[in-house]
């Protein structure tokens, strides 16, 4: 499994808000997200990309496991990590428990609809057959102000003003 320690953490988590800034520079919500194998290369990158895509389930999670798989030929990703800058929802933590990611690290949390311990736990849930570590936390407050800051400037713009991308 790719290692737990708490700078690598930092690390990828890093490069998921790069993909993050990269969304919000393209007027999505501001969440990335990378998956990382066992031997801890990248193999998936994802964004948020659900408007641009005309897409409700392209959300970061889903194209990094989009990605993930492409690079892998395989849907199944035994022994990898997934890094988001924001506690999957119900729709993403059921598409990463298909694809069997071992571990879950996201950064801020999501009270409105966050699955991993925020409004329920599914990947704590024992009725379901795959089950992922979780940890949360991981660089929170830049992440979390990311989000904070994109919705502020977004109340601040006129209605239908373009994105820059």
């Amino acid at each position: 499994m790719t290692p737990t320690c708490p700078e690598a953490d930092a690390q990828f988590m890093r490069l998921a808000l790069d993909l993050a800034e990269e969304a919000g520079r393209c007027g999505e919500v501001p969440v990335g997200a990378v998956i990382v194998a066992p031997d801890g290369q990248i193999v998936g990158r994802g964004f948020n990309q659900p408007i641009g895509r005309h897409d409700p389930t392209a959300h970061a999670e889903v194209m990094a496991l989009r990605d993930a798989a492409a690079t892998l030929a395989n849907y199944r990703m035994p022994g990898c990590t997934l890094y988001v800058t924001l506690e999957p929802c119900v729709m993403c933590a059921g598409a990463i428990m298909h694809a069997r990611i071992a571990r879950v690290v996201f950064g801020a949390s999501d009270p409105k609809t966050g699955v991993a311990g925020s409004v329920i736990d599914l990947f704590g849930e024992t009725r379901l057959n795959h089950h992922a570590e979780v940890a949360g936390g991981v660089l929170a407050d830049t992440c979390g102000g990311l989000l904070s800051g994109f919705f502020a400037a977004r109340r601040k713009k006129p209605a239908g003003e373009p994105p820059s991308c």
